[in-house]
């Protein structure tokens, strides 16, 4: 008889697939996975927003981003989405630059305004800012006047300043699905790289809101996605690690 081990003991079988080393043969050349808030009922929101710290820094001259995204919509239904955050970027000094952008629903990417700081690969979306590791940094999306017009802005814990990046433009009155993610362009077997979000939040007209949970999503191996990506929580927040061992499972529901 072979001696049963500790996944079976307890009912967990290992995975089919692995993908612990090398680059992910995604269609992208990611792998991701993402956090999706799990809301109470609400009224149509005009923000959301979430803290975001990189604990230990990339060692690769590789592409990392990290966003919180969100869907533009209205009564009648969905015009399109975008993701708002850092990238850990080679072509941007000391690695550091900010995007927000976007697609239609019908296709392509959304217009915007200029951002706030230059573009050095003229991407209309991405620019240069030195933001920092081991700091919390506040990203925000949120609605200008009655809708039509998203703007990114994020608060910097060095010069306690809130810093505009741009105003993306999409039809709708409301922002829908939130959730955060890293994409990750790194091999698989790269050194682990962890970060933390915390202080979730959405605002309606008339009240903040704190998701109760979020759901645990991870890019499959059929989609060319690690298979030793991981999401925990520890005492501050919910934390997404790069090259470590998968305990928590997809689908998990993580009480905030």
């Amino acid at each position: 008889m072979t001696r049963m081990g500790w996944r079976e003991r307890f009912g967990l079988s290992a995975p089919r697939h692995t993908r612990v080393a090398g680059r992910p043969p995604s269609g992208n050349g990611a792998s991701s996975f993402h956090l999706f808030w799990q809301l109470p009922a609400h009224e149509p929101l005009c923000e959301v927003s979430a803290t975001f710290e990189l604990l230990n820094q990339p060692i690769r001259d590789r592409l990392y981003f990290w966003a919180l995204q969100a869907g533009f919509a209205d009564a009648n239904g969905g015009y399109g989405g975008a993701h708002f955050g850092f990238q850990w970027n080679p072509d941007y000094p000391d690695m550091r630059a900010v995007c927000w952008g976007g697609y239609a629903n019908v296709g392509g990417e959304l217009d915007g305004g200029p951002t706030t700081f230059p573009s050095i690969d003229g991407n209309p979306n991405v620019c240069g800012y030195r933001w920092t590791t081991g700091e919390r940094w506040t990203w925000r999306i949120r609605r200008i006047g009655d809708g039509g017009v998203w703007r990114a802005e994020f608060d910097d814990p060095t010069s306690g300043q809130t810093v505009a990046i741009r105003d993306l433009w999409c039809r709708g009155d409301r922002l829908v699905d939130p959730m955060v993610w890293s994409e990750v362009f790194a091999h698989c077997d790269d050194p682990s790289v962890h970060v933390r979000w915390s202080d979730f939040a959405v605002r309606t007209a008339s009240e903040t809101i704190t998701p109760t949970s979020v759901s645990v999503n991870y890019q499959s191996y059929a989609d060319g996605g690690c298979t030793n990506t991981n999401t925990s929580t520890d005492s501050f927040g919910v934390v997404q690690a790069t090259n470590t061992e998968r305990v928590t499972a997809q689908g998990t529901r993580l009480s905030l």
